[in-house]
């Protein structure tokens, strides 16, 4: 009955763990390509989904939950708003790219 009871536990601990994912959020420069692709991602557009597919798993991850245009004032302090990734007075725009396994 003991091992019954251990072994019922041991399952219940393995599928709850299975059961959460991990979560991790990626923050790219979306550089123009002429292939329309940054405006896909940026837009939250459905063409979109495949290029986060496969970024995402690139990274080892199973699938992108979700993919949007990042304004670079929620970037705390890593994105200059100046300078180098700025050109003609037009800097990059960011795509955040939500990963999971």
């Amino acid at each position: 009955m003991r091992s019954l009871f251990a072994l019922l536990s041991c399952a219940s601990i393995l599928a709850a763990s299975a059961a959460v994912a991990e979560t991790r959020v990626f923050i790219i420069a979306n550089q123009a390509d002429g292939y329309g692709v940054d405006q896909c991602l940026s837009r939250g557009e459905k063409c979109g989904a495949q290029i986060a597919r496969t970024y995402c798993q690139s990274r080892d991850f199973t699938q992108a939950a979700a993919y949007r245009r990042v304004d670079p004032d929620e970037i705390t302090g890593s994105v200059p708003k100046t300078g180098a990734n700025c050109s003609h007075g037009h800097c990059d725009d960011y795509v955040a790219i939500t990963c999971q396994r």
